[in-house]
């Protein structure tokens, strides 16, 4: 019998007058590998290991850092596991190490769902909704949340893709950063205040990355004719690795995985996460998605849908 894959059954989808290709793997709806015509779009790992840090998943029912995984929500106090210790934070959700459901799968889509378990800490049953769609170069990602209790939940969702510099590394990439607001980083990469672009970060024209040491966050996103914002990465070959979301997502979270755990990783591409709120949320209730408790009489307000995407240009 074969040894499972730690991240479950790979879904393969496969445009050939493009020749793109996109792995999503069943634990956690992840994409673990994104390429158009051997160009990688996104960093990918092997399919015999665990993400490195993050690669390619979707953070839900929070993106981002909770400070020392407590919180409260109308008046009742919470506490999820810790899973960044050094920090004393829960780091990206819960539903990154589940198993999702195929729901739906052709060559170039696919639907996984999940249902959410209860916990102590999260006790709202969420139904879950990941759609992949591969048309050319472009892979489109729209995901839905349902909350199927019997009382309002808090909820916020980012997606983890650490975008390829191609061969040529990132120092010697050129980046193109669409926001305006920086959110400052206490020592426990908290948010501390927002504040105008330090230089150091202001990459809303197109400039190398050099040596930049990023693990930031961004607010006021700058948004083009169609409503979408968008981080793109050009490497030496020319080709640009670009991520963009709509205007259901508000925030941006950038690393250039300078001190991330997984050594052979560190500075191979850069993440850059659509959110829909920054990291502590649930604390600071900055644009946090209230879900209405399911079979309520508006059924729109129990659930939440965003969209973003990938593209090689």
């Amino acid at each position: 019998m074969p040894t499972p894959l730690p991240t479950g059954f790979q879904h393969v989808l496969h445009d050939p007058v493009a020749g793109s290709t996109a792995v999503v793997t069943e634990v956690g709806a992840s994409l673990r590998h994104f390429d158009v015509a051997g160009r990688d779009v996104i960093v990918s790992y092997p399919q015999e290991d665990l993400s490195p840090a993050g690669h390619g998943a979707i953070l839900a029912p929070w993106p981002n850092r909770l400070a020392d995984g407590a919180y409260s929500f109308d008046g009742t106090d919470y506490q999820v596991p810790i899973t960044e210790p050094a920090r004393s934070t829960a780091l990206h959700g819960l539903a990154m190490h589940e198993r999702w459901t195929l729901a739906h799968l052709t060559t170039t889509e696919i639907v996984l769902t999940l249902s959410t378990v209860p916990i102590a800490g999260y006790p709202w049953p969420l139904l879950l909704s990941a759609r992949y769609e591969l048309r050319g170069a472009e892979l489109t990602i729209t995901v839905s949340a349902t909350n199927l209790g019997e009382t309002d939940a808090p909820y916020g969702i980012g997606f983890h893709p650490w975008l390829s510099p191609g061969d040529g590394g990132l120092d010697a990439a050129t980046l193109r950063l669409d926001a305006s607001r920086w959110v400052r980083p206490d020592e426990r990469l908290l948010p501390a205040g927002v504040e105008d672009l330090p230089e150091a970060f202001d990459f809303r024209s197109e400039r190398v990355v050099g040596a930049t040491d990023l693990d930031d966050a961004f607010l006021a996103p700058v948004r083009d004719a169609d409503g979408l914002s968008w981080i793109r990465l050009t490497g030496t070959d020319g080709r640009t690795s670009a991520v963009w979301m709509d205007e259901s997502m508000d925030s941006w979270q950038v690393c250039s995985g300078d001190h991330i755990g997984a050594v052979d990783y560190r500075r191979r591409g850069l993440a850059a996460e659509p959110m829909s709120c920054i990291a502590d949320a649930f604390n600071t209730g900055e644009s946090l998605v209230r879900l209405a408790a399911g079979g309520g009489s508006d059924p729109a307000a129990s659930t939440h849908t965003v969209r973003w995407g990938l593209s090689l240009l």
